[in-house]
């Protein structure tokens, strides 16, 4: 079992859904920093920026 947040009411639960509003229920904890997937995608960071750069001109 673990903390889970409602995505619509923003209450605490225990459950997948809340109790409450019968929304699905998410982990409020982030999701952990990896380099290895960061490194992984930098290319593609970098050709975003570049691409966002070059349209603000």
């Amino acid at each position: 079992m673990s903390l889970h947040k409602c995505s619509k009411c923003g209450r605490y639960t225990m459950k997948e859904n809340c109790p409450y509003c019968k929304a699905p229920a998410v982990s409020p904890v982030p999701p952990r920093f990896s380099l290895e997937h960061a490194q992984k995608y930098s290319k593609y960071r970098r050709m975003l920026v570049k691409r966002l750069e070059q349209q603000s001109k």
